[in-house]
C-alpha cells in the first residue's frame, strides 16, 4: 500500500473541485493520456469515467469508478486497467494552516500486480503519486486563486486566524 501526503496552498474544497471534474484526469493523473468519457452522474459513487493509460499504440482503454464521495473530506476510487489489474485509490484531505494536506493512498485489488511484494510496488507507485499530487495541486491552487471553486470555506473553517 503506497500512501503519499502533501501540503496544498488551497482549501479542501479547491481540492475537491478537481477531483469532481473527470474530465481533468488526464491533467494530473500521471500515466492517463486521453479521456473518452465522463458520466453525467460522476463523482456519485457508482459513477465512472472512461480514460486510456499510456503512449499511442500502446495504450489500454481504463475506467475509473467512484466508490465513496464525502467532500471535502474523502473519495475512494477503483481504478481497472487490464491486464494489469485493479486498484483502490483513497483520496483524504483535511484543512491544514497553510491550506490542506492530501493524502492518497494506493493498493492493488486484483490482477497479478495485488501478488508482488510491497517492496516492489511501493516505491514507483508512491513516486507516481508524489507527482499526481503536485500536479494536482496546481490544478486546485490555481482554481482556488482563480477564484473558480464553487464552495469557498472561510479563512476560520481553514484553520487561519
Amino acid at each position: 500500500m503506497a500512501r503519499t501526503t502533501t501540503v496544498m496552498n488551497c482549501p479542501p474544497e479547491a481540492v475537491f473541485a478537481v477531483l469532481a471534474d473527470g474530465w481533468t484526469y488526464p491533467s494530473w493523473v500521471v500515466g492517463a493520456s486521453r479521456m473518452r468519457g465522463v458520466d453525467e452522474s460522476w463523482p456519485e459513487p457508482g459513477s465512472c469515467i472512461r480514460h486510456s493509460v499510456g503512449i499511442w499504440p500502446a495504450v489500454i482503454d481504463d475506467e475509473t469508478e467512484v466508490i465513496a464521495w464525502d467532500a471535502p473530506r474523502r473519495a475512494e476510487f477503483i481504478a481497472r486497467g487490464w491486464p494489469i489489474g485493479e486498484a483502490r485509490i483513497v483520496m483524504e484531505v483535511r484543512p491544514h494552516p497553510k491550506g490542506c494536506i492530501v493524502r492518497m493512498t494506493e493498493y492493488a485489488v486484483r490482477g497479478p500486480v495485488q501478488y508482488l511484494p510491497r517492496f516492489v510496488t511501493d516505491p514507483p507507485l508512491d513516486l507516481r503519486n508524489r507527482e499526481a499530487l503536485r500536479r494536482l495541486g496546481y490544478l486546485a491552487e490555481g482554481m482556488w486563486q482563480n477564484d473558480e471553486t464553487e464552495e469557498r470555506s472561510s479563512a476560520e473553517d481553514r484553520g487561519e486566524e
